[in-house]
């Protein structure tokens, strides 16, 4: 078995609705992304899955959620854009373009700051 990575970023505001401090107004992050593949076997050239493809279907995805108002996305009309919710459709969204029978996403982690960040395993699919 194989964990292969890619890190990304993307910048984004967002609120969190009903929150008890300063989070309930409106703020921004640099959020980083790591995206992990497991892969249950190599292909014929040695790799689990090509970094190119994990890439791509990861940038697709950032790409709808980069420089805009997190509140407004149509993923977070009914929960709050928190890094688990964000997460949570990060490992959707790219699970969706990016899953095949020899490898498939196995974690999101995204960082709010530095020191503060979250990980995403997706439902229990064994």
């Amino acid at each position: 078995m194989f964990d292969i990575f890619i890190d990304s970023h993307f910048s984004g505001g967002h609120h969190l609705r009903n929150y008890p401090g300063n989070c309930e107004r409106p703020h921004g992050h640099n959020w980083k992304v790591r995206v992990t593949v497991r892969a249950d076997s190599l292909d014929e050239l040695g790799m689990g899955v090509d970094f190119r493809a994990v890439k791509k279907a990861v940038a697709e995805v950032l790409a709808g959620l980069d420089h805009c108002d997190l509140n407004e996305h149509p993923a977070f009309a009914e929960r709050n854009p928190s890094s688990e919710n964000i997460a949570a459709h990060i490992f959707t969204e790219t699970a969706a373009r990016l899953d095949c029978d020899r490898y498939r996403v196995h974690a999101v982690t995204v960082w709010e700051t530095d020191p503060c960040g979250v990980t995403y395993y997706g439902p229990h699919r064994d």
